[in-house]
């Protein structure tokens, strides 16, 4: 399942969005302000992000263009009721990839952000890979030596979020951010559970890649030859 970002104040208009994404199998995290925004993006691993411009700390555009600055290429659709020429003409400049002014369609909204997760975003491999692994997150499995296995949603997140940070420790919360997103309530042994059914397929496709487990500090994706 794709997971995405939504930026908006308006509790009555987020909820109609979460609601028709989720019925097209999207999951949505809310937040409603830029700086939230900012601490969610470096946490979970998004797919794509919807921005609305009126925000009680700023303009959404002040968090789009912080993004592209810093080389984040994550699909984004603005939503916003400035519709004028030259609103949109500011957003696309500062690296939309396409606006929808309020109001709108749902089913509408809905086909826009499923042709943003089609495309391909420039920082961000189709594939990633680190060693002998590589993720197919269209396809939801994972790959060594010409092997596959399939990934449950939640650990294609997780996945992705170790893999774009080989070696690197990674601590629970974010981790936990990562497979079930900011807004999803987490039971107390759902990522143990998660980390071992994935540990048990790398074995299954012969990867040499392993999760470490940093005790007090987080995990950290590892080739086994490594000392710990």
């Amino acid at each position: 399942m794709s997971r995405i970002l939504l930026v908006e104040d308006h509790e009555r208009l987020a909820h109609l969005v979460c609601k028709g994404l989720a019925s097209a199998g999207i999951a949505v995290d809310v937040v409603n302000r830029i700086d939230g925004a900012w601490a969610a993006i470096g946490r979970v691993p998004y797919q794509a992000l919807i921005l609305d411009r009126g925000l009680p700390d700023g303009d959404g555009l002040v968090l789009l263009q912080r993004l592209r600055n810093a080389g984040l290429g994550l699909p984004c659709l603005v939503l916003t009721a400035r519709d004028a020429l030259h609103d949109r003409v500011a957003g696309l400049d500062a690296g939309a990839d396409d606006y929808l002014p309020k109001p709108f369609a749902m089913d509408e909204m809905v086909a826009r952000v499923r042709a943003l997760l089609r495309r391909p975003v420039d920082c961000r491999p189709l594939a990633p890979s680190h060693g002998d692994l590589s993720l197919q997150p269209d396809t939801g499995v994972m790959c060594c030596a010409g092997q596959s296995i399939p990934l449950a949603p939640a650990e294609m997140q997780i996945m992705l979020l170790l893999l774009r940070k080989p070696g690197e420790i990674v601590r629970r919360a974010a981790i936990e951010a990562a497979g079930w997103g900011l807004s999803e309530a987490v039971t107390p042994n759902a990522l143990d559970v998660a980390l071992h059914r994935i540990r048990r397929k790398l074995l299954a496709i012969g990867s040499r890649q392993r999760i470490i487990n940093l005790r007090g500090l987080g995990y950290a994706l590892r080739q086994e030859n490594v000392a710990q």
